[in-house]
């Protein structure tokens, strides 16, 4: 069974196959304008052809911004940068226009593409090889043409950033015949000769005057140098392949030097900060340590032998004066207490009865006599007064029947008084 096609679909089959092709994308066409229309939608449709061809482009009015920078009109030599494909409404193939240039400056610029492709892929324009500029350089090589606004401006942010850097410049011719050379030659002299910073640059112009910045030998120069590199083409807005290659990157030679020289009355200032703060931080810490020392020095004072000794020795001292305390204190206690004794057993005692009146009897061997049994008639027996004593002789004994309580305690306590006495 025959398969049968729309023809919608053979113009989308064949659209799918320009897509996919990646010949007909990003490519580059020369050739003349004609049937060069504006729309009101701001599109801009025309014919672009050569002696021999022609193809129909289109070129919407959202990519105009970008890509086109003058007037498109009938007659003009351009370059078109765009895709090709398929308009599946009338099945004719046109050119997709992105990006549109005068013919002279065209050529350069596929020149300046293909270049940055190539460069690109061998990692010239890698990030990682970058190098980063000194914090304090003090010897700049400065690669422009010995005349002009560049080094004139270079010299004048110098001397108010930093009048102490030293400043080296090579005379490169930096636009027409032998421009690269001459500027890839100044690259390497200061590679070689040790200084800190080598910047690159003019002080701007047209890409044509540009162009010596987008050559391969001054890439290559760029990318084998040790030094680190600031290119400062003087273009705000399309930078140069050497741009790229550079290890900065600054809009303009005046911007390169303020990249390149820190302002050294900022730097002062920065090291007053750091002075008063390392100033502060030395105190708080000598501070710390002191307090660390005299805590240190209190403890081992308080360990010290010498220390433990005195605190030994008031402690002895101490506990003396309580032991003597104690001991003042007991002994007045024993001599109140001996005193209320004594005072008790002198009022119990014989001899203290014998001031009242009485006498105390007791024979030759010096036994109390209690009783009239005791005595012998015309044997003689001592009587004792309080103030002496005398000796009797019984001539006659009559013994008396009944004794009163009084004269019986009297007697216990003569008793009493005998036998402390023998003790």
């Amino acid at each position: 069974m025959k398969q049968i096609f729309t023809v919608s679909q053979i113009n989308s089959y064949i659209r799918r196959i320009f897509d996919s092709d990646y010949a007909l994308r990003k490519i580059f066409l020369k050739g003349e304008v004609s049937n060069c229309k504006y729309h009101s939608s701001g599109h801009i449709y025309f014919t672009l052809k050569d002696a021999h061809s022609t193809i129909r482009c289109v070129m919407f009015a959202n990519d105009r911004a970008k890509g086109l920078h003058f007037r498109l009109e009938n007659g003009q030599m351009v370059i078109v940068q765009g895709n090709i494909s398929v308009f599946e409404r009338d099945g004719s193939y046109q050119l997709y226009a992105k990006e549109l240039e005068l013919s002279g400056a065209g050529e350069l610029h596929v020149r300046y593409e293909q270049l940055k492709r190539e460069l690109s892929e061998l990692g010239y324009f890698d990030f990682e090889r970058k190098k980063p500029l000194p914090s304090y350089p003090e010897r700049i090589g400065i690669v422009t043409a010995l005349t002009g606004a560049a080094i004139e401006d270079i010299k004048s942010i110098a001397a108010r950033r930093n009048p102490f850097v030293q400043l080296y410049l090579f005379p490169a011719k930096v636009q027409g015949e032998g421009a690269a050379e001459s500027i890839a030659r100044g690259i390497r002299y200061f590679d070689d000769s040790g200084v800190d910073i080598i910047i690159i640059g003019r002080g701007g112009g047209s890409i044509e005057d540009l162009w010596a910045f987008n050559e391969r030998i001054v890439a290559d120069s760029i990318y084998e140098a040790r030094t680190p590199i600031i290119s400062g083409t003087g273009h705000e807005i399309d930078m140069t392949i050497a741009d790229y290659c550079a290890d900065v990157r600054a809009a303009t030679p005046s911007a390169a030097c303020e990249l390149a020289i820190p302002d050294v009355y900022s730097i002062i200032q920065q090291f007053d900060r750091y002075r008063d703060e390392l100033a502060g931080r030395m105190l708080y810490r000598v501070q710390e340590y002191r307090q660390r020392l005299l805590g240190a020095q209190r403890l081992l004072e308080a360990r010290h032998p010498g220390t433990k000794l005195l605190r030994q020795k008031m402690l002895c001292q101490t506990l003396s004066e309580r032991l003597h305390q104690t001991m003042d204190a007991r002994l007045r206690e024993a001599r109140h207490e001996l005193m209320l004794r004594t005072e008790r057993l002198h009022g119990l005692s014989p001899t203290a009865r014998l001031t009242g009146g009485y006498v105390f009897a007791q024979d030759k061997a010096g036994r109390p006599v209690a009783s009239v049994e005791q005595l012998t008639l015309h044997e003689p027996f001592s009587l004792i007064f309080s103030d002496g004593e005398a000796e009797v002789t019984p001539v006659s004994v009559t013994k008396r029947r009944g004794i009163s309580s009084g004269a019986k305690t009297r007697q216990r306590r003569e008793d009493i008084s005998t036998e402390q006495k023998e003790e």
